[in-house]
C-alpha cells in the first residue's frame, strides 16, 4: 500500500508538472499572437505610449487600409502560389511515391539515396544558381519563379512520407485490382489515391505552410510588386522616416488567418499521417 501511495503521488506530481509546462508553453505561443492582434487595432501612437494596453479606441480601419494598400494583391499571389505548389507536390510527390513503394532494384535504391539527399541542400546555398537558372529559362520576376523551387525543395520530405504510407497499402488490395485488369496508374488512382488521402492532406499542409510563410526566395527571384506575397509585399509597409505598424500588424494578421484556419481544420489528418507515415516502411 505504501509503495502504491508513494508511486500515485509522484504520478500526480509529474501530471502538474507537465501541466504547467504546457501552459507556460501554450502562453508563449499564444501570447504573441493576442499580442499582435491587438496592436493591430491601435493607432501610431497609442503603440509607442502604451504598449501593453487595450487599445483606447479600436481601429477596424487598420484592417481596411492594409487589404487596401496592397495586401489584397499579395494575397492573391500567395493563394495562387501556395496552390499550385500544393497540387504539383502531390501530383509528382505520390507518382513518385507510388514507383518507389511499388518496385525494387538497385536503381530504386539510387533514387532513394539522391531523395533523402535532396532534404540535405539548404535553400541558401542554392539562391546564385536558382536565380541564374530561373534568368535562363525566362521565368525571374514571375509566379513560377516562386512555384519551382517551391516544388524542388518540397518533393523530398514529401515522396519519403507518402512512401513511407504506401508500403503499408495491404498487398491483397493491389492483386485483385490487377486481376480485375487494372493498370499500374489504375491501381494507383483507384487504390494508393484513396488510402493515402490522410498521408496527403499532411504533405498538403505542411507544403502550404512552407510556401505561404517563404520569404528569402520571394524577395530574391520577384521584384515587381506585381507578384509579391505576403512575407515579401509586407516589407512594403516600412518607411524609412515612419512606419505606420497598425497598418503593417494588421495585414500580418491577415496573412497568418489561412494558415490558422488550414491547421486547426485538418490537425486530425496532419497527426494521423505524421504518425502513421513515420511508422510504415
Amino acid at each position: 500500500m505504501g509503495r502504491a501511495k508513494a508511486k500515485s503521488k509522484w504520478s500526480n506530481l509529474l501530471c502538474v508538472i507537465v501541466g504547467l509546462f504546457l501552459l507556460a508553453y501554450a502562453v508563449v505561443i499564444v501570447y504573441p499572437l493576442l499580442w499582435m492582434v491587438m496592436s493591430s487595432m491601435k493607432s501610431y501612437n497609442e503603440i509607442y505610449r502604451n504598449v501593453w494596453a487595450l487599445p483606447s479606441e479600436w481601429l477596424v480601419s487598420n484592417y481596411v487600409t492594409a487589404w487596401n494598400v496592397g495586401i489584397s494583391d499579395y494575397f492573391l499571389n500567395s493563394f495562387l502560389v501556395t496552390g499550385a505548389t500544393i497540387v504539383l507536390v502531390l501530383l509528382v510527390g505520390s507518382l513518385a511515391a507510388y514507383g518507389l513503394s511499388q518496385y525494387k532494384s538497385r536503381l530504386i535504391d539510387v533514387l532513394l539515396i539522391v531523395t533523402m539527399g535532396g532534404m540535405m541542400i539548404s535553400p541558401q546555398v542554392t539562391l546564385i544558381p536558382l536565380y541564374v537558372l530561373l534568368n535562363e529559362i525566362g521565368v525571374h520576376n514571375t509566379r513560377w519563379a516562386l512555384i519551382l523551387p517551391y516544388v524542388a525543395f518540397r518533393l523530398p520530405l514529401a515522396i519519403l512520407l507518402m512512401r513511407s504510407y504506401f508500403l503499408g497499402v495491404p498487398k491483397e488490395l493491389e492483386e485483385s485490382a490487377r486481376i480485375d485488369g487494372c493498370s499500374p496508374l489504375e491501381v494507383y488512382w483507384r487504390i494508393f489515391v484513396p488510402i493515402g488521402k490522410p498521408i496527403m492532406l499532411t504533405t498538403a499542409m505542411l507544403t502550404a505552410y512552407y510556401a505561404w510563410n517563404e520569404f528569402l526566395f520571394a524577395i530574391i527571384f520577384i521584384d515587381s510588386n506585381k507578384f509579391k506575397t505576403i512575407p515579401s509585399g509586407l516589407m512594403n509597409f516600412r518607411d524609412a522616416l515612419r512606419t505606420d505598424w497598425g497598418v503593417l500588424l494588421a495585414g500580418m494578421v491577415i496573412a497568418s488567418v489561412p494558415m490558422i484556419i488550414l491547421l486547426i481544420s485538418l490537425q486530425k489528418h496532419l497527426l494521423r499521417g505524421m504518425s502513421e507515415g513515420a511508422v510504415k516502411g
